[in-house]
């Protein structure tokens, strides 16, 4: 790394190789590929630590994904940890993971800017400006919590919050709790709220697809995800029909669901959206002690009305309608790069701005973690030039272990 004096003697310049923007997981992973490769790399950081977004998710949640497939590349999850880690050991294995692989951020430097300048980048920063041959937008699919409105919402005189905000369900003990959307964050949730002795309900407006987290509570069904990844997702949803049927059933008997048309893996290759990994919520919906509702209509000074007709007060509204990556707030030429959602259409590889690539911004239906990691060796070697090992070369590896 250098440094350079700016012209008015006022703000510091640095330049790098490769800046990578973000140090949760798939920032991390970035790194830890670019230093195996021999890239000069620097990782810029708002917060003050590694992680932070894993810091404050509710305090109930767990990976969905098993450990087998979730760590990041170089450093697998502990052995006597459980098969699917806990929020603080998520947080635990990423500060592990930096010191493992030396990745020292520059914490408290938040991105304003970023801009192509004379074949590279310029990162405009909190703390000084940058100049790179190559970014690496590691802010994640869930930068910014989006948070819809309603007619009426100023008048609602109880708790609202988007689903970011939650941590549990103690302060509305013996009160009344509505979860809107249907989303893992969602229903997990929800189902804290009932082990809190809250009376939990939600409102869904969209058809929804439900699978189990794990088939017959043994083989995590994300490792049917990456078995038929590679299929065409029709045929992947005929393929797990029969799995769905025998352990899910029939979604929309008795509990005032509506399944969607057609099947988890064409939901997420055409929604780009995860169907729900049910934990325990199908049984509460069933047993009555999670209501379902459709959509909001408005929001009255004691809680909603829905779009049939029907109302609610409660004491509280969890907002858990999603995120969005917001790549507008800091760079300008979004549109080449992005859709009309302001998702990036590419993630793991060379985008249509050269030098610009993004990191964890697929979803994927063998999940999050374990993509970051295979999106970070992709970004590393096509900066490095380092060629990929095939499949077979793969295998061979494993067979001479």
């Amino acid at each position: 790394m250098s440094a350079r004096a700016s012209l008015t003697g006022m703000t510091d310049e640095r330049e790098t190789d490769t800046l990578v923007i973000g140090a949760s997981a798939a920032g991390l992973a970035t790194a830890a590929c670019l230093k195996d490769a021999g890239v000069a790399f620097e990782v810029l950081e708002r917060d003050d630590v590694v992680g932070s977004a894993w810091r404050h998710h509710y305090d109930r949640l767990h990976l969905h994904t098993p450990k087998s497939a979730s760590s990041l590349p170089g450093l697998p999850f502990p052995k006597h940890w459980p098969r699917y880690a806990s929020r603080d050991q998520v947080v635990q294995y990423l500060e592990h993971y930096a010191g493992h692989h030396g990745i020292e951020p520059h914490f408290g430097t938040d991105v304003a800017s970023l801009v192509r300048e004379d074949g590279g980048w310029s990162v405009t920063t909190s703390n000084g400006t940058w100049h790179a041959q190559n970014v690496v937008v590691a802010t994640g699919a869930t930068r910014t919590p989006v948070r819809p409105t309603w007619p009426g919402m100023d008048e609602y005189a109880g708790d609202l919050l988007h689903s970011s905000e939650y941590r549990n369900g103690e302060r509305w003990r013996s009160g009344t709790v509505l979860v809107v959307g249907f989303g893992n964050s969602a229903c997990e949730q929800a189902i804290d709220l009932v082990e809190h002795g809250v009376v939990a309900h939600m409102a869904v407006r969209s058809a929804v697809n439900v699978l189990p987290r794990d088939v017959l509570g043994v083989v995590p069904v994300l490792q049917m995800g990456i078995l038929m990844r590679h299929l065409p997702p029709r045929v992947a949803d005929l393929m797990a029909a029969p799995m769905v049927a025998v352990t899910v059933g029939d979604v929309g008997k008795g509990t005032g669901l509506t399944k969607l048309p057609y099947g988890p893996n064409t939901q997420i290759a055409q929604d780009n959206h995860i169907p729900l990994l049910d934990i325990g919520t199908m049984e509460h919906i069933r047993a009555g002690r999670i209501t379902i509702h459709p959509g909001i209509e408005r929001f009255t000074a004691t809680g909603v009305v829905f779009t049939d007709g029907t109302w609610l007060d409660c004491d509280a509204v969890v907002l858990a309608t999603g995120y969005e990556p917001a790549l507008a707030d800091f760079l300008p030429e979004w549109r080449s790069v992005c859709g009309d959602d302001g998702r990036p259409r590419i993630s793991g590889g060379p985008t249509a701005l050269p030098g610009l690539y993004f990191c964890g911004q697929y979803v994927a239906p063998s999940g999050m973690l374990r993509e970051m990691g295979l999106e970070a060796r992709r970004i590393a070697a096509d900066i490095s030039g380092t060629p990929q090992p095939s499949v077979l070369d793969r295998v061979r590896s494993l067979v001479r272990r």
